[in-house]
């Protein structure tokens, strides 16, 4: 298996991660999932990506501990601070925010894909229907990118690093389109900041609002189950 043909799907267990993982497929990749357990409020996502890399017959599936909970500052990684309500933030970046996630998920990401001798990472961030995080704007991948390609050793030798971020232009709604055109099953993944141990949703935070509202604009049934 020669590396132009392999692709490391970072896999949070999401809806936005699992059509990343089949747009990598859809264009041939064959695919390595990567995912974090990263001191997180709940399992129900990280069980999720479980059977979805599964499912999807990912080559490998890789779950890496790394405990950002030791630091706080975050309502998903925090039990001290309340999941808000869905708009309920009065800041412009909301409490659910985890300082630098992406940053360090694409630095392992970085790492095993050097290992694999890899040259292409997906990601699905997304900058039209999210909560406005920073790590998930356009300009913050471009810059990633080009440190990347400065900092590693296949970099430097001419292996030119690309991170694919397929979703970032679209709406919930034409992401849900674009995944149930290749067959996702949304009714695998989580995407709620404070799901039970079953993987129900909250049905209120904002991560279900962009979710419920997507599948709404797509006039797709939503196969979520709610608490």
């Amino acid at each position: 298996m020669s590396q132009e043909n392999k692709a490391i799907v970072l896999l949070s267990g999401g809806l936005d991660s699992t059509t990343t993982l089949a747009v990598a497929q859809s264009q041939g990749f064959n695919c390595y999932a990567l995912s974090f357990s990263y001191g997180q409020r709940h399992d129900a996502e990280l069980n999720a990506a479980k059977k979805i890399a599964t499912l999807l017959s990912v080559v490998e599936h890789k779950i890496f501990d790394i405990d950002l909970s030791v630091f706080k500052g975050s309502a998903l990684t925090d039990h001290s601070i309340d999941v808000p309500l869905a708009h309920s933030q009065s800041q412009d970046i909301p409490i659910t925010y985890v300082p630098a996630r992406n940053t360090v998920f694409l630095s392992i990401a970085l790492a095993w894909a050097e290992v694999l001798k890899i040259n292409d990472i997906f990601i699905g961030v997304n900058a039209v229907d999210y909560s406005g995080y920073p790590d998930c704007r356009g300009e913050y991948i471009k810059a990633y990118e080009c440190m990347a390609n400065l900092a590693t050793k296949a970099g430097v030798e001419g292996n030119k690093l690309s991170i694919h971020t397929p979703l970032i232009d679209l709406s919930k709604a034409e992401i849900i389109k674009l995944g149930s055109t290749l067959g996702v099953d949304y009714s695998y993944t989580v995407s709620c900041y404070a799901a039970d141990a079953q993987g129900k949703a909250c049905g209120n935070c904002d991560s279900c609002h962009f979710r419920k509202q997507g599948f709404k604009e797509a006039g797709i049934a939503d196969p979520t189950l709610y608490i």
